[in-house]
């Protein structure tokens, strides 16, 4: 891990400050947890003293059909964490809040969902409670405090109501900087933002892949006959393009494996592959997929299939060629920024069954698994966090 500063660059470290991350961390899953931990981990390392402010009640269960937290972590914990906030507690909100103001000198608050939005208002509303009067140049708020930034996971769901645009928009218009993970989603911020607020600052999603023992898949030999989508299915991830796809443009004796949590289950699209006729080619493994159960998951694939219709930002393509495993993808969002198109994947157009189905064939040409499997290399993390962590703390 790099120093304050690059060595020999002119620069001198900057001053060591105290960051408060507020979003999910173990027991809760996925790659927002893994996110703020590694990132916490990351700032520490660079001297700052870090800090992360997660929930023990993060979504109401109707919000969040799923599966929300688990018991073996996924990664190593930060062992500066705190589990108060709770989406029923508002007081708590307030009360984080002013505690924060005290403790830190920026507050970045993770958006993943605008339903996490009336608590960062309450958190917001603490620390302005105790921040009157004088203050630095440039506070959006006019008066002395932490500063406080919007780390930008999803500015807004990838399936929105009017009401999810009302409160992000009131929240990024309260802060004093908002951070995205692509130029998409920093236009899409700058269009809630009032006139006169500073842009939003772009910083690529770093790797921050789940533990798992970092096994590749070299020894595989021969083809599996087999594909994999794995992850949380819903719409805008096009699993129902991948059927189509699979039904017009996959050997016969190719099947598909979807694996992990089906929001609404996943009846509609079991009806879908009966109407099809690939009944018998398509296994729904339904639940969330521990990191320990992955490299067997992918060990047992010829590559992995990311359909989706839209995207942010997705740890996935990484994962994949961390196994060795070449990855399909279409060109929605960053996806097509981390798959070398013919050296470890292929790339088609989103929402496009027949493009879909074009790259299936494309890719199961004699010999052709094989050579993408050999292009598939794992991803160097340490330029992205590098950078990441640049754009962060000059927000």
């Amino acid at each position: 891990m790099t120093d304050h500063a690059d060595p020999g660059d002119g620069r001198e470290a900057p001053a060591a400050r105290r960051i408060t991350l507020v979003g999910p961390a173990h027991p809760y899953k996925g790659g927002g947890a893994r996110h703020t931990t590694e990132l916490a981990h990351r700032l520490r390392d660079l001297g700052h003293e870090a800090g992360i402010e997660s929930w023990r009640a993060q979504y109401p269960a109707a919000l969040y059909p799923g599966q929300q937290t688990i018991t073996d972590p996924e990664g190593e914990p930060f062992p500066r964490t705190r589990h108060e906030l709770a989406w029923y507690r508002p007081d708590g909100w307030w009360r984080t809040g002013r505690r924060l103001a005290g403790e830190s000198d920026l507050v970045v608050l993770t958006l993943f969902s605008p339903v996490q939005v009336p608590a960062y208002l309450g958190i917001l509303a603490g620390i302005r409670s105790l921040v009157r009067g004088g203050g630095r140049s440039g506070d959006r708020n006019g008066g002395a405090g932490p500063r406080v930034v919007v780390l930008c996971h999803n500015v807004l769901p990838h399936e929105r109501r009017a009401i999810d645009v009302c409160l992000v928009r009131a929240l990024l218009r309260r802060v004093d900087g908002v951070l995205t993970h692509s130029a998409e989603q920093g236009r899409l911020a700058e269009g809630l933002l009032g006139p006169g607020a500073p842009a939003p600052v772009v910083a690529e999603m770093p790797p921050h892949l789940p533990d798992t023992g970092g096994v590749r898949s070299d020894e595989h030999t021969g083809e599996c006959r087999s594909l994999l989508f794995f992850g949380i299915v819903r719409p805008y991830k096009g699993v129902d393009v991948l059927l189509r796809a699979l039904a017009e443009g996959a050997p016969e004796d190719v099947t598909l494996t979807v694996a992990g949590e089906f929001w609404g289950g996943y009846g509609d699209l079991a009806a879908l592959a009966g109407e099809l006729g690939l009944g018998d080619r398509v296994r729904f493994r339904e639940g969330y997929v521990p990191a320990d159960e992955l490299p067997e998951l992918l060990a047992g694939a010829d590559a992995l299939v990311l359909p989706y219709r839209s995207a942010t930002a997705t740890q996935n393509v990484w994962l994949a060629h961390e196994h060795g495993l070449p990855v399909i993808a279409t060109r929605a969002g960053t996806l097509a920024d981390h798959v070398r198109e013919g050296v470890d994947g292929l790339l088609c157009e989103p929402g496009d069954a027949a493009d879909l189905a074009r790259a299936l064939r494309a890719f199961y040409r004699p010999g052709e698994p094989a050579r993408l499997r050999e292009g598939a290399r794992p991803v160097d993390a340490e330029p992205y966090w590098k950078a990441y962590t640049d754009r962060l703390l000059g927000t």
